[in-house]
Order: C-alpha cells, then structure tokens, then sequence
C-alpha cells in the first residue's frame, strides 16, 4: 500500500516540463493570432485620421462663422488657388505660414487651433499640420497632408 500511495503523490506533485511548455507554446500562439487580427498599428491609425476629419471640420467651421461674423471677408492671408495650400501657423509669429490667430484672439471662434495627433513631427517649425486654400470664389478649403492608411482627409466649403 505505501508504494501506490508514493505513486500516487508522485503524480500530484505537479507539472512536467513537458506539459509546461506545450501549455506556454498554445499561449504563444493565440497571442500572435490576436495581435495579428487586432493589428494596433491600423487602428491607432483609424484614430489619428478621425482626429485630423474632426479637426478640419472644426477649423472650416470656425472659418466661416468668422467669414458670417465679418460680412463675408475672410481671415487674411488664406493663399488663392493656384497657389498652393499653405501650412496654418499655430504660434503668434508665423512667418510664410498662414496666421488664423483672428480665429483664437477672443476665443469666439476656436480657444485654440487643433493640431495634427503627430505633430510636431509631422509639422513644420509654430504650424499645426493642417493646410488651407481658398479658390477664385472664395470656397475654402482645409485638408490634413499627413492622413495615414492612405486617406485623403480634406473639407470644402
């Protein structure tokens, strides 16, 4: 009797090596799996893009309201097409950028200009990462250069 009772603790003791690593190896596995369908680098990326859409909105909206607000003029300084898009400065001096501080001076229109989620790495020297343009008709329009996953993230109005 003591020898199948020493077998039978022998056998409650734990593990073997063997079982513990083909358990790890089933955990390995899954977890590539759902690191592969979850794939965080596309969706951190969704996420940067519906914050630069929501971005553009808000500074074409606040544009306007300015445009209401002043008898249809403009902030100055939005480049006319065919002249490219100019960078909108985020900074008290902007320099060649395009200054829309008359959007934040009361704090009316905007508190303060959005910024592109990977500046300012993705920006140039007080801009913001978003560009604006208005054409012959003065129809405005805001766009985000740097949208990710190969979106053209631009509003025109």
């Amino acid at each position: 009797m003591s020898v199948l009772s020493a077998i039978r603790k022998q056998k409650q003791q734990g593990f073997t090596l063997l079982e513990v690593l083909l358990v790890v190896a089933i955990i390995a596995i899954l977890a590539g799996i759902v690191i592969i369908a979850v794939n965080p680098n596309r969706n951190l990326g969704d996420t940067r893009n519906s914050q630069r859409s929501a971005d553009v909105s808000t500074i074409l909206n606040a544009v306007y309201q300015f445009s209401l607000d002043n008898n249809g003029a403009l902030p100055a300084g939005i480049p006319q097409a065919p002249a490219a898009a100019g960078e909108i400065c985020g900074a008290t001096s902007c320099g060649t950028l395009v200054n829309l501080n008359d959007l934040i001076a009361d704090g009316r229109y905007l508190v303060a200009l959005p910024q592109d989620p990977q500046c300012p790495d993705a920006c140039a020297t007080d801009g913001i990462g978003y560009t604006i343009q208005r054409d012959a008709n003065n129809r405005v329009t805001v766009a985000a250069p740097d949208a990710e996953l190969g979106r053209t993230i631009t509003v025109t109005r």
